[in-house]
């Protein structure tokens, strides 16, 4: 792998080749439609019949009417007078073996497409239970990867590969079977190619396993490539940087391609192998067919039925060879999927877990330690407790861990040491769901949904009415530039809410608060990206939206939480002052130093303790 592109879009190589438990759980959801694969299965046997038993009505035909000269002297009504009940015999088969076929694909393509859908809405589900340290080490390409490419590459597999290996299976047994009734030592003779296509398969599943797994792991290193650099384009364009990203673009690609084509080199060779082999199966039928039937041990009609059952019997041997490279695929996506789906939440509601009703007293850090790698600790020994009803700031240096402790009272990661407490309760003991409900968090960057502004305020609850959403948006100014889009509540918004100003964006994030109605509100800089006038325009919203609730609100300008009741001054995973504002300037320490660099621009000495 050429080590310029190990940038984080790597895969872990997966170990395994083959493993009967990934099987079993293929096979488990099969088990919902085993009644569509009882009715492929019965297909396959009516239409692998009716296909190898049309040899032995040719050569019924030839043997009794052409080799015996039953037909000399009659014309072509006469010929087919003769011959109905074997034509009509003929062509029934024929029309047998064409509608199962057709009826056979068309009952397991649908039944691809159902469990398909379901694993899409098992990995869909369960991605939304896994905690935030796996979104912060996994890339949102290689997740896309997973829930489409891999599971439309199980399609093929639950389509055609598990009826269609066994209706090959059956069709050489059927083959061969009939062979062995009609001639067996012609039989043996038809059969002495096996050999080198045991040979060539062999070879072919040492070559193309590893191949086909490579090409399913560079797909996944491409398509997260792609999501980040399309994701991020802006930043690409305005740094001059499209250049050096399309040649990282092209070395990632070729990757691809160099797996791409040597999984596709690996099923060129096995198809030409097996052509040979029937090829010289035709052969020797006609060499070893044809002497016999010179010396009256065989007849005509033998030696024709073995020449289409000789040519047929490779016909399922190339569909095998096609259903193990949908297997080689199946396998190779089914591991990355199971990889996902094997990932367990690292916070889940602990047994016997509390529902937790209400907000009703205190929120209290207690002996706080937490990192998110190791021991590299970004809250260290935090104790810190804020009131029902209290606004609470929390202010900072970069780095210093205020968003942090809000992940923590959401639960989004657990602590290494200490309690997190919500009236009393740790919250590793209350129910996720019931301690989310009461808590509602507006960020710097607003995350906008496509589809209207109404159904990104409400986000598809319920609960929430139209009215109750629109009263959201006159709460928090919101409803004035609304109200000037063309279709107003009902304005599309297109992904990520590109077509809204980021001011827009976060008024829409605050009327999405206001109408979930919770009791802990976390503002994360939530008014660092709106100008002046608009920050003007949403304060008396601000002032209704935080009246009667408990409010932590993390924030660089000072000027947005000088009538906090409490303000926390962070550094380094610590807390190092706690007051009001004014008894924070009074005290001259760190908070005093922030705030005389933000209004006055006064050139301080770094303090002791360090900002």
């Amino acid at each position: 792998m050429n080590e310029e592109f190990g940038d984080g879009f790597e895969e872990h190589e997966l170990t395994k080749i083959y493993d009967r438990d990934i099987v079993r759980r293929l096979i488990a959801y099969v088990r919902p439609y085993l009644k569509w694969v009882a009715g492929g299965i019965c297909l396959t046997l009516m239409g692998e019949f009716a296909r190898n038993f049309t040899p032995l009505i040719a050569k019924h035909a030839i043997d009794a009417y052409f080799e015996t000269g039953a037909l000399k002297g009659l014309d072509v009504v006469g010929v087919f007078l003769a011959m109905r009940w074997l034509v009509i015999a003929y062509f029934g088969l024929l029309v047998l073996d064409l509608s199962s076929s057709f009826l056979r694909e068309y009952v397991m393509q649908l039944m691809g497409q159902k469990i398909m859908r379901d694993m899409r809405v098992q990995i869909f589900s369960h991605v939304h239970r896994l905690h935030a340290q796996y979104f912060d080490q996994t890339a949102v390409g290689r997740l896309m990867t997973r829930v489409m490419n891999d599971v439309a590459a199980l399609n093929e597999l639950f389509a055609s590969g598990i009826v269609g290996s066994l209706g090959s299976i059956i069709g050489l047994i059927t083959i061969v079977t009939m062979m062995f009734l009609v001639n067996w030592q012609l039989a043996l003779v038809t059969l002495c190619v096996l050999p080198i296509i045991a040979v060539a398969t062999f070879a072919f599943q040492i070559i193309s396993r590893k191949a086909y797994r490579e090409w399913r792991r560079q797909l996944s290193r491409l398509n997260a490539f792609t999501n980040e650099r399309i994701t991020g384009l802006t930043t690409v364009q305005l740094f001059n940087q499209e250049e050096n990203t399309n040649k990282r673009f092209l070395g990632i690609n070729d990757q691809y391609l160099i797996a791409a084509f040597r999984a596709v080199t690996a099923m060129a060779m096995f198809g030409p192998l097996i052509e040979f082999a029937g090829g010289l199966s035709t052969a020797v039928i006609i060499w070893y067919g044809g002497g016999e039937v010179i010396q009256s041990r065989a007849t005509v009609g033998e030696l024709f039925a073995f020449l289409v059952w000789g040519q047929r019997f490779f016909w399922p041997l190339r569909d095998l060879a096609a259903q193990y490279n949908t297997l080689l695929i199946a396998m190779a996506s089914s591991e990355r999927i199971f990889t996902v789906l094997d990932t367990k939440p690292l916070v889940t509601d602990a047994v016997g877990a509390k529902t937790l009703t209400s907000f009703e007293s205190e929120i209290e850090f207690r002996e706080v330690w937490f990192a998110y790698s190791g021991d590299d600790y970004v809250i260290k020994g935090l104790s810190l407790k804020i009131n029902k009803g209290e606004k609470v700031a929390v202010v900072g240096a970069t780095g210093s861990g205020k968003t942090t402790l809000t992940n923590l009272l959401c639960r989004f990661y657990d602590i290494q040491k200490g309690a997190v407490l919500v009236d009393g309760h740790d919250v590793r003991d209350l129910k996720v769901e019931d301690l989310r409900r009461r808590i509602a968090i507006v960020q710097q960057n607003v995350f906008l949904f496509s589809g209207s502004v109404r159904e990104n305020i409400r986000l598809g609850s319920r609960e929430i009415t139209d009215e109750q959403v629109e009263i959201a948006a006159r709460y928090v100014q919101a409803d004035r530039f609304i109200q000037s889009l063309p279709a107003k509540y009902e304005g599309e918004v297109k992904e990520g809410g590109s077509t809204f100003s980021v001011g827009e964006k976060q008024l829409i994030a605050f009327a999405r608060a206001v109408a979930f109605d919770p009791d802990i509100l976390i503002l994360d800089e939530a008014t660092s990206s709106i100008d002046t006038e608009t920050e003007i325009l949403i304060q008396e919203g601000l002032k209704r939206l935080l009246e009667g609730r408990t409010s932590i609100i993390i924030a660089h300008r000072l000027s947005t939480i000088q009538d906090a009741d409490k303000i926390v001054v962070m550094h380094k995973g610590e807390i190092r002052e706690v007051g009001t504002h004014a008894e924070l300037l009074q005290k001259r320490g760190i908070y005093y130093r922030l705030y005389q660099l933000q209004y006055k621009g006064q050139e301080l000495q770094r303090p002791s303790e360090g900002i």
